[in-house]
Formats: structure tokens, C-alpha cells, sequence
């Protein structure tokens, strides 16, 4: 089970990479895994709830899952 901070890095290093790489977070995780060989699922584990919100509004956004309603602000 990863600790909180493995969580917390992976996370940022994900966002950094995104950016980068001009890409999606899923694009990026999986760049990621692959450029080091670390297994999806064990990758799958480091991902937090922020970053699979994030993931969950750009899959949303390229019309990948169906969107959900959200309230105006």
C-alpha cells in the first residue's frame, strides 16, 4: 500500500509531466509507466482523488465518458 506522500508525489510529477508533454493526465500516467516500467496497476495504487477528478473532467471534456451536471458558479 503507498504512503501518503508516494500519492501525493506521483501526482504532482503527473501534472508536471502533462504540462510538458502538452497531454492528457491519462496520457501522461501511462507515458510514465511506460518510459519506467512500472506496471498500470501498481500505478493505478499512486493515483489520489484529486488527480482522478482531474482525469474525470478531461475525459469529460474530450467526450470520453458521458458528462455530468454540475451547477452553475
Amino acid at each position: 500500500m503507498p504512503t501518503k506522500d508516494e500519492i501525493r508525489n506521483f501526482s504532482l510529477m503527473i501534472d508536471e509531466l502533462a504540462v510538458k508533454l502538452k497531454c492528457t493526465r491519462m496520457d501522461a500516467i501511462l507515458h510514465h509507466c511506460k518510459e519506467t516500467g512500472l506496471e498500470v496497476e501498481v500505478a493505478s495504487t499512486l493515483i489520489s482523488t484529486a488527480l482522478k477528478s482531474r482525469i474525470k473532467e478531461e475525459a469529460q471534456e474530450l467526450n470520453l465518458i458521458k458528462k455530468t451536471s454540475r451547477l452553475p458558479l
